[in-house]
């Protein structure tokens, strides 16, 4: 099975380009998806790996690894539209099969989350947010290619999240780089 492995920037995926080639997305859904697509149309990769930083919604300590089953899009508002065409559209919650037990919730949206009010709302269907989770599994699945999503916790997302993302970023990479390992994706 071939593996393509994505993330959006280099500095969370050091450790990890030490051993497989990773593409580099971007920042945020746009972005994310726009490459991803270009990526995969040259691409026959079986399985999209998309790895990076989450922030943590529940205290989870630093590093933890979040195995994703189900992702949303926290800042699309799907059922209000999908009410207002008056038919079910794509670009609600999508199920992943992910790797045997995976179980993470993850949210995704286009705006770094720091408040508390928003990281408690955010908390309340997800265990950890970002920026391209949701971009990858939908163009993945538009290309028939399974996918799986697999975030390591960066921060809390509160108003720390600026040093701490930074301060941890290279542990980071590297227990993403040691799950990889673990799921049998170096080999």
């Amino acid at each position: 099975m071939r593996v393509l492995f994505v993330a959006a920037l280099e500095e969370e995926t050091r450790a990890l380009a030490a051993h497989v080639p990773v593409h580099h997305l971007g920042v945020g859904k746009v972005q994310a998806a726009a490459s991803l697509a270009a990526g995969l149309a040259a691409d026959p990769a079986d399985l999209v790996v998309n790895v990076g930083t989450a922030g943590g919604l529940h205290g989870q300590p630093l590093g933890t690894v979040v195995e994703v089953a189900r992702v949303h899009q926290h800042d699309f508002d799907h059922a209000g539209v999908s009410r207002f065409v008056g038919r079910p559209l794509r670009g609600g919650p999508l199920e992943l099969g992910g790797p045997h037990g995976a179980a993470g919730r993850l949210a995704t949206g286009d705006r770094l989350v720091a408040s508390p009010k928003q990281r408690a709302r955010l908390a309340e269907h997800a265990d950890v947010v970002d920026m391209e989770g949701y971009a990858v599994a939908a163009v993945a699945r538009a290309f028939g290619r399974e996918v799986w999503l697999t975030k390591v916790v960066s921060d809390g997302a509160d108003a720390e999240l600026f040093g701490t993302w930074h301060d941890g970023l290279r542990a980071c990479g590297e227990r993403l780089a040691d799950w990889a390992e673990g799921r049998g994706l170096l080999a």
